[in-house]
């Protein structure tokens, strides 16, 4: 499929807000309890994603000019030499057609992800599998979730 990948702009908020529903519903879902999809359901919010862009490099993945997908990196916790991976998220219908693998060469080509000695993610259970293959590791060799759910996972560099 051919993918355009761009900065996110402040006119995305609204249909990056519906598309990351739309994951957290659909593909998400089986994996987590239906409180903790209303939970990242309400952090993904138009208003937060525009805050959000603020302090971090978000992209969005488009199809022709649908958005589809979209994922962002910033500093981890103010390090210099550390990032971290957020927001990635891909509209279920094209999960399996490279969408994600494309997010993420534009998240490992951008300046934090090459400043980083680490680069880490707060995968879901979800996505877990997705990071294996791009070569992220568990930060604890187990992978269990968190009380949260979350799987730390992170990538050497």
């Amino acid at each position: 499929m051919d993918f355009i990948i761009r900065r996110f702009q402040e006119r995305d908020a609204a249909e990056v807000s519906a598309v990351i529903g739309e994951a957290l519903r659909v593909s998400n879902a089986p994996d987590y309890p239906p409180e903790i999809i209303q939970e990242m359901l309400d952090l993904y919010v138009p208003a937060n994603l525009l805050e959000q862009a603020g302090d971090e490099h978000l992209y969005v993945l488009l199809h022709g000019d649908r958005i589809t997908g979209c994922g962002g990196i910033a500093p981890y916790m103010g390090s210099a030499t550390e990032s971290i991976l957020v927001t990635v998220f891909v509209l279920p219908e094209y999960q399996g057609t490279g969408a994600g693998r494309r997010i993420m060469k534009a998240l490992e080509e951008d300046p934090y992800f090459l400043r980083a000695e680490r680069v880490v993610v707060h995968s879901s259970i979800t996505a877990r599998d997705f990071y294996r293959s791009l070569g992220y590791q568990y930060q604890d060799g187990v992978g269990a979730p968190d009380e949260e759910g979350c799987i730390h996972m992170e990538k050497q560099r």
